[in-house]
């Protein structure tokens, strides 16, 4: 271990606090603004640090600004640290701190801990990230160029992040690895590696009466049995595209290969219930043993209804015009998310679901690397030389834009020792001991390239 000064910690907590009254939540474009620019002044004045993408330049159209600033030392190699600034939304009901203030407080469970929103997902990991790199470039131990990258739009697709990568050439150049510093000590237990992530398509699917003869405006709910809904269609669109009884599981690959290897040594150590935190009454939609389950879980295309709504909102006193259900399709690597997608709408076109109308936001494809790349062995010695022994998945079942980053390195880590809970719940909180864990972890990691 290479030791953290105490005086890290004092000035890790001064920065969180810095950061969290910023509400850089998605849609409030002046304060996620201003926490770009903030977070660009304080990298150039304490790490002396050269800005790629100005915050100032960027159209305020555009979205979020990226902070894009580079660390050059003239070393040999160079490797990537991406982060996000963007938080959930919080009243203050039921937090014992204001989540916009934050604070400490002394729980007996957990000892000493810092409460806000964002303490663990993910302005705690961004304040502990970025006082490390300070710690390691003033006191000249840093070894390698380090390209720091933020954005603003992690919790809602990364958009003008993959954009700005997608642009030829590559405003990245190519690098050892990317890592994604966070806490990954999950519930208190062993730290995870995710040797991939699952891709993310975003959309709807919308029935109108009036595409199909049903009731152009609302009309009273005393007529339902004359009138066609628009909703019961939704409903039958939705079964149609995503029956019922699978879940909403549409195509489940089988796993093979090292990543077969890797469920071998993961499932004698995972319990799903464990995993979810579940009470025993409570009842799961699969029965099978823990290496079967964790290949449904990780080889599954899954079509999730996050909301279910009918437009004009009148309650029940009306049939509605519309009916709609937002969608959510994750896709892991290895799945064309493209085909899925003209599968669905195949069915759509059945004469008997006229006026089902899927329409896409967004769409990412899932993306693995393997455990030979750079900057894997590193993040596993990293957890070693602090007594962890980590689980390592084939890839997440989370979504992360993963790929975009593939002209800049093989490797796309989500890594760092560490312990908070509540993320998007209330009191999101760090522990301050596994805040500690984290930065040595992350100092660790940069220290072995």
């Amino acid at each position: 271990m290479t030791g953290l000064p105490h005086s890290i910690q004092a000035d890790t907590l001064d920065l969180l606090e810095a950061l969290t009254p910023f509400r850089s939540v998605a849609g409030n474009r002046d304060e996620q603004r201003q926490l770009a620019a903030w977070l660009e002044a304080w990298l150039v004045t304490e790490l002396d640090a050269t800005v790629v993408l100005p915050v100032a330049d960027q159209p305020e159209a555009h979205g979020p600004p990226l902070v894009h600033v580079r660390i050059d030392i003239d070393a040999p190699a160079t490797v990537v640290l991406y982060n996000m600034y963007d938080v959930m939304p919080a009243s203050d009901d039921g937090w014992d701190v204001p989540p916009f203030s934050g604070g400490l407080r002394h729980w007996p469970d957990k000892g000493e801990v810092y409460i806000a929103r964002g303490a663990e997902n993910n302005k705690g990991p961004l304040a502990g990230m970025l006082m490390a790199v300070r710690d390691l470039w003033l006191t000249g131990r840093l070894t390698t160029n380090i390209d720091i990258l933020l954005e603003g739009e992690e919790e809602i697709g990364s958009g003008n992040l993959r954009r700005y990568l997608a642009q030829q050439p590559c405003p990245i150049a190519p690098a050892e690895a990317v890592l994604f510093p966070s806490l990954c000590e999950y519930g208190g237990r062993a730290p995870r590696v995710y040797l991939g992530f699952t891709g993310m398509t975003t959309g709807r699917l919308t029935v109108n009466g009036g595409s199909w003869g049903g009731p152009h405006a609302a009309i009273h709910a005393s007529n339902a049995a004359w009138i066609a809904n628009p909703a019961w269609r939704l409903v039958e669109a939705l079964n149609a595209i995503a029956p019922a009884h699978a879940n909403g599981v549409l195509h489940t690959q089988p796993i093979t290969g090292e990543a077969a290897d890797l469920l071998d040594d993961l499932a004698p150590q995972f319990s799903i219930r464990d995993e979810l935190m579940m009470r025993r009454s409570e009842r799961l939609t699969i029965d099978a043993a823990p290496w079967d389950a964790l290949a449904h879980l990780l080889g599954s295309a899954v079509l999730t209804i996050p909301e279910i709504y009918s437009s004009p909102q009148g309650g029940r006193g009306i049939i509605p015009p519309e009916a709609c259900a937002e969608l959510a399709l994750r896709t892991p690597p290895g799945i064309d998310h493209r085909a899925l997608l003209d599968t669905l709408r195949q069915r759509l076109a059945d004469p008997s679901l006229a006026g089902a109308q899927l329409s896409v936001d967004d769409s990412y494809p899932g993306y693995r690397f393997s455990i030979d790349d750079s900057g894997v062995l590193e993040l596993l010695n990293s957890y070693h030389q602090q007594g962890a022994r980590p689980q390592i998945w084939p890839w997440a079942p989370g979504c992360a834009p993963a790929y975009a980053f593939a002209p800049v390195a093989p490797a796309f880590l989500i890594g760092g020792l560490g312990y908070g809970g509540n993320a998007h719940g209330i009191n999101e909180f760090v522990t301050l001991r596994g805040l500690a864990r984290f930065q040595q972890s992350l100092s660790d990691w940069l220290l072995g390239f």
